[in-house]
């Protein structure tokens, strides 16, 4: 949740409960004195006339001088002045709130590591890890060889964001043979990066800069060529160029350029590493091709051409396509092809109503197939040996009955162990390793919470509330302990429903902060999401997107109906197309 959102969630608290806000030393007196007559006025955006037509329609647009044509640079006099106004309006209604908003900052900077770094992912003969330190706001790449060794510094993000008012880091990602990390970076906020290779032997960048790029990038085979992206005017990757390190970027050859202006362009890799994938997509349309990783130069292979409205990924395993797909059913079935013959699906698994497929890697010995089941992760291994069980899944147990599970980074591909992510409502991140032959799972990182965090304070539920169409939606709830659940009693409900983009139940640091209060944190897994199958996402959007507002509106009705909170005190919040 936005710190802002949650402020102002905990300060309605304050006015609302006053139980509550004598039990919290963190809340001002004079919060409670403030209404909203004394708020100050709030700015109000001027309308002016403005027009455009476009298919034959005139559409009236008076807002259209509060975007600053010279975007990303803002400069616009009247732009800057009513932003200026927007924040003095905001300084002004959060002042009385002062006391409190230092305390809430204290609280969640005091439950973060300063010195936070991820476990190492092992890479030929390297393992690989991102860590911070203490007052710094960006992160520090890392190697060392598997086995130890001495810790090498790849990139520090501090070191590139200095000088720059704003810096992202896009794509970072090491070549087959470990001695390049092809890196890109954004420091104008415009979200067009531009993409350096560094030799890690020396330590110095290439002269190879390539501006004007987005997504990420495929390595050749021989660690020389490297394939990428270009963003067009509208923000959409069309075209992936072809570079050869050395080589004059002017001279990069086209390697696909896309013609639909609703399509978009990303690169990947097959886990085996002998393909790189392009795929050509809209949100629930593409198409996949494939370039042999040990001949970059070669014409991209079209699997399967676009079909409307159907959907695969593509990895592959000793010459054999594997693919998920949701031609035959909605929630997605597995098929196999030969990367001779591409288009000749074989079905390996048929879809389900029950089971919603959401991701697959294949590995040398055994692929992994990610799912959903009744809306809670599922994670399966299959492999591919008759003699070894192959074609029997065995699924992944998770000691709790609601959390968010997944496949976490397993870089190389001929693996006895994988990495799964896992956390809860109530259960900090874990990093676990899981044993293919044993089955068993080994934690290798717990998130560390400095102020403290005791698990067993803390209770979180699975509710299924009814829709005025009869649908039952999933509502995911988090509260203390020692809370008495009942009409008093605030909650704060969130939601996205969109883009197919579940919402896990996981654990939020940020959250406790409110459940600390007295609060209850509930998630609606509203359609619009895929949190129960992609028809969970189709039945959100486009003309059913009703139902997403319903969905939302109808779990706080049905939390007040079972007693959880009662009407006026339940504070709600989502963001972008939340």
């Amino acid at each position: 949740m936005p710190l802002r959102a949650l402020l102002a969630a905990t300060s309605l608290v304050a006015l609302a409960t006053p139980a509550l806000a004598q039990e919290s030393p963190s809340v001002p007196q004079t919060a409670a004195a403030m209404t909203a007559s004394s708020l100050p006025a709030p700015p109000v955006a001027e309308r002016r006339p403005h027009s455009f037509t476009m298919h034959g329609i005139t559409v009236e647009d008076p807002y259209f001088w509060m975007k600053d044509q010279s975007y990303p640079t803002v400069d616009d006099p009247d732009v800057l002045a009513y932003l200026n106004a927007e924040n003095a309006y905001f300084r002004a209604v959060m002042a009385p709130h002062q006391a409190l908003i230092d305390t809430l900052y204290n609280e969640m900077r005091g439950r973060l590591v300063e010195n936070e770094s991820t476990v190492p992912v092992p890479y030929r003969g390297f393992e690989y890890w991102t860590e911070y330190q203490p007052g710094q706001d960006y992160r520090r790449h890392m190697r060392r060889a598997v086995g130890g060794g001495e810790a090498q510094l790849l990139l520090d993000e501090n070191a590139l964001a200095e000088g720059h008012a704003q810096f992202d880091l896009g794509t970072a990602q090491v070549s087959p043979d470990g001695r390049y990390l092809a890196y890109s970076t954004d420091t104008e906020g415009a979200e067009r990066y531009v993409l350096r290779v560094r030799d890690l032997t020396t330590m110095t960048d290439l002269p190879d800069a390539i501006p004007g790029t987005l997504g990420g990038i495929a390595w050749s085979a021989d660690s020389r060529t490297i394939l990428y992206g270009l963003v067009n005017a509208n923000w959409r990757v069309d075209t992936i160029k072809r570079h050869t390190l050395g080589e004059d970027v002017a001279a990069d050859a086209t390697v696909y350029h896309e013609q639909d202006d609703g399509f978009q362009v990303g690169l990947d890799t097959t886990q085996s590493e002998r393909f790189i994938t392009l795929s050509a997509a809209d949100n629930v349309t593409n198409e996949v091709y494939l370039i042999p990783a040990d001949n970059p130069a070669a014409a991209p292979a079209l699997i399967s051409p676009r079909e409307t409205n159907r959907l695969y990924s593509v990895e592959e395993r000793d010459g054999a396509l594997y693919i998920a797909t949701n031609d035959k059913h909605v929630n997605f079935r597995l098929v196999t092809a030969p990367v001779a013959s591409p288009s000749e699906w074989t079905e390996l698994r048929t879809g389900s109503d029950d089971f919603y497929i959401t991701g697959l890697t294949t590995f040398q010995d055994f692929y992994v197939v990610e799912g959903r089941e009744r809306g809670l992760d599922q994670v399966e291994i299959v492999r591919y040996a008759s003699d070894q069980g192959g074609g029997a899944p065995v699924r992944v147990t998770f000691p709790e009955a609601s959390y968010d599970a997944g496949l976490g980074p397993v870089a190389d591909f001929d693996v006895d162990a994988i990495r799964i992510d896992y956390e809860s409502m109530v259960t900090p991140e874990t990093d676990y390793s899981y044993d293919i032959a044993s089955a068993a799972l080994t934690t290798l990182k717990v998130q560390e919470i400095p102020s403290g965090y005791d698990a067993s304070h803390y209770v979180t539920e699975r509710l299924m509330i009814e829709a005025r169409d009869g649908t039952h939606v999933p509502v995911s709830l988090v509260h203390r302990r020692d809370v008495t659940v009942g009409p008093e009693t605030p909650v704060h409900l969130y939601a996205y429903g969109a883009y197919g983009y579940a919402i896990p139940p996981g654990f939020s640091t940020r959250q406790l902060s409110l459940i600390d209060r007295g609060f209850i944190f509930a998630i609606a897994h509203i359609r619009g999401g895929d949190d129960l199958g992609y028809q969970w996402y189709l039945d959100g959007k486009l003309e059913r997107r009703t139902n997403s507002f319903n969905d939302f509106v109808d779990v706080a009705r049905g939390l007040i109906a079972r007693g959880y909170s009662s009407p006026g005190r339940i504070a709600a919040s989502g963001g972008s197309a939340g």
